[in-house]
């Protein structure tokens, strides 16, 4: 019996949303700024500003950056760009990166209260 050859499925769109509304409210993330590291360091086949329309890159406001791919693309790499970002910056420090679902990421605070309480406890002992 011959072997059944399967044909590769068109590779659908799709989409992920990086959350940046509670930095951005704040005053302390650029959007615009974001969205344009995004846009000069995502590769597409090994090359930078290679996107064509493979890649697009879009803001909703000052709440989330989208990001539609119509190729094979890791959530994986939008994580370690974001991070990347927030470190030239100095926000690493202060902001990390959370994945609320299977296509979203958000950025929040560290959670800084809790240690400033632990860390008086500990200086009073």
């Amino acid at each position: 019996m011959a072997p059944v050859k399967s044909t590769p499925k068109a590779k659908r769109p799709s989409r992920y949303v990086i959350d940046v509304s509670a930095p951005a409210g704040d005053k302390i993330l650029d959007v615009a700024a974001f969205e344009k590291f995004l846009h000069d360091r995502i590769k597409v086949q090994g090359r930078t500003n290679n996107l064509s329309d493979a890649v697009v890159i879009s803001r909703d406001g000052d709440k989330a950056v989208i990001v539609e791919v119509k190729i094979d693309f890791s959530k994986r790499y939008l994580k370690y760009l974001t991070k990347k970002f927030l470190k030239k910056n100095n926000l690493r420090d202060w902001l990390r990166v959370v994945s609320t679902t299977k296509d979203t990421y958000v950025l929040r605070y560290f959670n800084l209260t809790n240690q400033e309480e632990e860390s008086e406890d500990e200086d009073e002992e």
